[in-house]
């Protein structure tokens, strides 16, 4: 049989349509998914003699019930794969609608681990008889296998996706994630500061994400202005653009700064970058400190002031760190 680069993968199963059967309120999370694993995987000759384990993490989830706190969890469990079960590779099963946000949140989570962690799941559960369970576990484990997988991504119907740049895309039918392209790429830093690795244990704080609309108001933004907020990511339009001639909209965002928030702008656009400089109406955010968060998709954005915030970091550390390309944020030029 041949020898591939890894040869114990950690299979962590945390629920999710995968692994759903039906119940009179629809689909729901079910345990026991290892004989599906033992039917896919045996003889699979791509994986080699790969000597893959398997963990159930409780509880069982459909992912749109995932939380920061959960992120947190599952972290702790490819930590141990590695440490206490001495595994050289996770795969992680997980459902669809939040998959783009966790790979997102291992990302940030996980820099200076140096164990690659791929993401899957599926469209419809493998007990289904058109499921995309086999393609898409057989395909992943392979890729690991093989060696394929750097840092955390994501594997889904023969393809690998950026861990921090993929978006569930459509709801039904195949390839329903893509990789959005990095309109401001830049290399990926060589050396991870040490307070951003992995070691280092987040707090959870809380971020909102505030998607701008034409009609939103200063009154609806103080609604969240009562919330104990440590961060804010505002989807912009454009290149970076909003409300500007709004003077209590804006003094809105500056007192949320002053009260210790810090605040990041995306923008709405997939193929979208924020350039404060392009206009009056972006030049603004960037006057009363608003930090850019460039080219970063929302997921990506969320993820990563999350844990930065987390981390305890100032404001002037954080925008600092958002210029850099830590994990292929920005792409990997």
């Amino acid at each position: 049989m041949a020898t591939f680069p890894y040869q114990k993968t950690m299979i962590l199963y945390t629920g999710g349509t995968i692994g759903m059967v039906p119940s009179d309120k629809g689909l729901a999370a079910s345990a026991g998914f290892e004989h599906y694993l033992k039917d896919y995987l045996t003889s699979f000759a791509e994986i080699g003699n790969n000597q893959w384990q398997y963990q159930e993490i409780e509880p069982l989830i459909d992912s749109a019930n995932m939380t920061p706190c959960y992120w947190q969890n599952l972290l702790g469990f490819v930590v141990d794969a590695v440490r206490c079960n001495e595994c050289d590779s996770v795969l992680i099963l997980q459902g669809t609608d939040t998959l783009a946000y966790s790979a997102a949140a291992l990302s940030f989570q996980l820099l200076g681990f140096d164990v690659p962690v791929l993401m899957t799941g599926a469209m419809k559960p493998a007990s289904a008889s058109d499921s995309d369970a086999k393609e898409n576990i057989c395909g992943a484990m392979a890729a690991l296998s093989q060696g394929l997988v750097k840092g955390v991504q994501i594997f889904f119907h023969g393809e690998l996706l950026s861990g921090t740049r993929s978006r569930k895309w459509r709801s039904v039918g195949h390839n329903p994630f893509i990789s959005l392209p990095a309109l401001q790429s830049q290399p990926v830093i060589s050396n991870i500061p040490n307070e951003l690795t992995y070691p280092f244990v987040s707090s959870l704080p809380t971020v909102a994400i505030l998607p701008l609309f034409p009609g939103l108001s200063a009154y609806q933004l103080q609604a969240i202005m009562g919330l104990f907020l440590h961060g804010l990511v505002i989807e912009c339009y454009g290149s970076g653009t909003g409300p500007s001639d709004d003077d209590a909209f804006i003094t809105c965002i500056q007192q949320l700064i002053a009260q210790g928030v810090v605040v990041v702008a995306i923008s709405q656009c997939p193929e979208g970058s924020i350039d404060f400089s392009s206009y009056k109406a972006a030049n603004t955010f960037q006057e009363i400190g608003v930090i850019s968060g460039g080219c970063l998709p929302r997921e990506a954005a969320l993820a990563k002031l999350s844990r930065l915030l987390g981390l305890g970091l100032s404001a002037k550390d954080i925008a600092f760190y958002f210029s850099q390309n830590l994990c292929g944020e920005y792409g990997n030029a």
